[in-house]
């Protein structure tokens, strides 16, 4: 939440229209916009939106050292975010001014038996029965 506030703060103080919308709030792809900024997570868009990732809690060097006899101190990578809280305002910056233009990403088409879903993957997907008590069976390919 704090990294949301603070991206928030950020576009408003730029001269552009933007509109937050919660994940769950979304029930059709976001499109018809020039821009996606997404905080933790993958968005849910039409291909032809450009996105920048921010990295809501990216893995510390300093923690993982501290901590690592512990327990798992990685957290996120966040390998296709451009930004964090340290950058955010500069990344913002580049992408408004010119400086840095989107790069093409392969997506993944996920295929349930053997329909085609509309909406494509990023990076990983999650397949899980609604009730998960439920045995469930996959097969892939």
């Amino acid at each position: 939440m704090n990294t949301i506030k603070f991206c928030q703060n950020i576009l408003q103080q730029k001269p552009v229209d933007w509109e937050p919308i919660l994940r769950n709030n979304l029930s059709q792809p976001i499109c018809n916009v020039d821009l996606v900024i997404t905080v933790g997570g993958q968005p849910f868009h039409d291909d032809s939106v450009p996105v920048v990732g921010v990295n809501s809690d990216p893995t510390q060097i300093e923690e993982v050292e501290q901590f690592s006899n512990e327990f798992d101190a990685n957290r996120s990578t966040g390998h296709l975010c451009a930004a964090t809280v340290n950058n955010f305002q500069q990344v913002l910056d580049d992408i408004l001014e010119g400086r840095k233009v989107p790069s093409k990403l392969s997506r993944i088409s996920v295929h349930v038996k053997s329909h085609l879903l509309s909406t494509y993957a990023l990076n990983d997907i999650l397949i899980a029965h609604p009730c998960p008590a439920t045995l469930s069976r996959f097969s892939f390919k």
